[in-house]
Formats: C-alpha cells, structure tokens, sequence
C-alpha cells in the first residue's frame, strides 16, 4: 500500500476506485465498504484508493469542544487499511479553509478530474462537502454529469444495532471492551512507550512497564483491570494492564497505564508496545495492603489467562 500525505501533488490513478472519510476505529461497517472498494477495485483492474483526513474534522471545527477521542492513531489507522488490501491511502490535511469546499468543488475538481475518479462508494449515511451538503441524490447527479458510477452501501448491523464510531467510543468509556472488539472486528490496540514508573510492581513479584500512550488525543478506556495481548518485535505475548491511578498506593492525581507481561523478563525500558485490549477483568479498587493487592493480582493473572486461551 501506498500512502500519500496531501492531495495537492497526486496524478490520477488507473481506474480509480474511491471512497472518502475520517474511518475513525475503521469498524465493520467501514471494513465492509473497503471491501467493496478492494473487490471493485479488482473487478474492472482498477485500483483501491482510500481518502482520510487528519486532524479529525470536528478537532478543526469546533476546536472550543475538544474532548472528542478517536479511536486509531493515525499509525493504527494506515496498519488498518494495509491489512485490508487498500492500494492508496491518501491522508489529507483537515482544514478550515478545506472544508469550505461545495460538494460539487471536491467531486469535480479533486476526485474526477485531478484523480480521474471511476466509481464512488459511500457509506449509507455518508455526506460531502460544506456543511454536509452533498446527499446521496446530489452525487448520483453528479455521476451522471461527470461520468462515474456510485455504490452506496447499507447499514451493517451488530446484534441489531447499527455500528459506528460513537457506539464503540461509549462502550470503551464504560469498559467494555467486548463489546467494542465486536464493533470493531479486532482487539482494541493502546500504543506506546515504555517509561520510567516507581518500581512498587518488583516488590510483589508483578513487575510493570508503564506505557506512555503516542498520541493524545487516543481514547484510553475505562479505569480498570484488563487481559491485553502484547506485540513487540515481532512476537505476541500474554499479559494484563491497569488503567487508572492506583489508589491502593495513594497515587490518586495522576491516571497511569501499567502493563504487566507474563512471563517475560526482557529490558523494555523506552521501547515501542502495541497491547491488544481483549477483556475487561475487574474494576480498579484499593486494598488494605500491598500483600492483599499482590494476592489479587494472582487471581488477575490466573483470570486473565482463561480469557486470553478462551
């Protein structure tokens, strides 16, 4: 997969099969347009050629409410799209003056005639252009006058209820990461650096490398306990992390992400870990000792283990 920063410089591609959006979690119902997109793309020898943008358009817009966290960095987002079979990610720019464009301006003069757009695939809520403005009957319009043809694709249901980003950042919110695994058709990654913790893991025997998550603006999920799959060079580990601020410790103004490794004894110090969310095993809760805590942490593991081999 080829991946470009910008549309400014691009030519047109052969036969170009387009789809365009912010595909934050790229979830199964973003997955089941990019496979129409990939399997069009193959059927007429053409190519796949996905357009997202970054910062996220509502950081932009409505920079006064910020508090939105997106599921992807945008690392996880271009993994996520080469694993599909995407040709060409094109990662644009989200601006201001970018979103002024008529949904007429980005069709005609950026899709069709800069990139010499072939097929359109949308999704079946999806709108383009200023203020949202480009319904699906204004682009098959389109299509007819600048010669191209249009897919829209239906709502994907999960156990009857319509996936989107939104549903699965509440379902993180709340600690659900099943439920959000569901939505999104893989294991929910945090991605990050080893840093500097207290060493108070080693004295129990469960020692914790502290993560220091890439990017801000990555949804952490709920405060608590979690089984999690480890990926560092190359290898996949077991493990479980604790999201939130240790309070049997006294730690109670800084949330932290501790990560403990089963069976592992290699030195992490400041290097990359991608963890898998895969469970949610308790809520954080303090006890009355470090012995107490250390006993739970036993039980963590044992716990932990089932639901990674089930």
């Amino acid at each position: 997969m080829k991946v470009y920063y910008g549309l400014e410089n691009l030519k047109k591609f052969q036969k170009p099969v387009i789809t365009t959006g912010t595909f934050d979690g790229v979830h199964n119902g973003h997955q089941k347009i990019l496979s129409n997109v990939t399997h069009i793309a193959k059927t007429i020898n053409g190519e796949s050629v996905v357009i997202t943008f970054n910062p996220h358009p509502r950081l932009v817009l409505f920079p006064e409410n910020n508090n939105l966290k997106l599921l992807n960095t945008i690392d996880e987002k271009v993994a996520r799209m080469e694993s599909l079979g995407i040709n060409h990610l094109v990662i644009h720019k989200f601006t201001k003056e970018f979103s002024r464009l008529t949904a007429l301006e980005y069709i005609r003069d950026i899709l069709v005639n800069q990139l010499g757009l072939n097929t359109l695939v949308i999704g079946y809520d999806h709108h383009f252009g200023r203020n949202r403005e480009g319904s699906f009957e204004e682009l098959t319009e389109f299509s007819k006058l600048y010669d191209f043809k249009i897919e829209q694709i239906s709502a994907l249901d999960v156990e009857n209820v319509n996936v989107s980003s939104t549903k699965i950042r509440k379902a993180l919110a709340e600690g659900d990461v099943e439920k959000a695994n569901n939505y999104l058709g893989y294991h929910y990654p945090i991605s990050g650096k080893v840093v500097k913790g207290d060493g108070i893991g080693k004295t129990i025997s469960f020692p914790t490398a502290n993560i220091l998550v890439d990017d801000p603006n990555k949804l952490i999920p709920a405060k608590g306990v979690y089984a999690c799959r480890v990926l560092f060079e190359g290898k996949t580990f077991n493990g479980m992390i604790n999201i939130g601020v240790r309070p049997t410790i006294n730690n109670l103004n800084k949330e932290k992400i501790e990560l403990h490794i089963f069976n592992f004894s290699a030195d992490i110090y400041n290097q990359s870990l991608k963890i898998e969310l895969v469970k949610k095993l308790r809520n954080e809760q303090k006890f009355n000792s470090l012995e107490d805590l250390k006993q739970q942490l036993k039980l963590d593991k044992e716990n932990a283990t089932v639901a990674l081999i089930a």
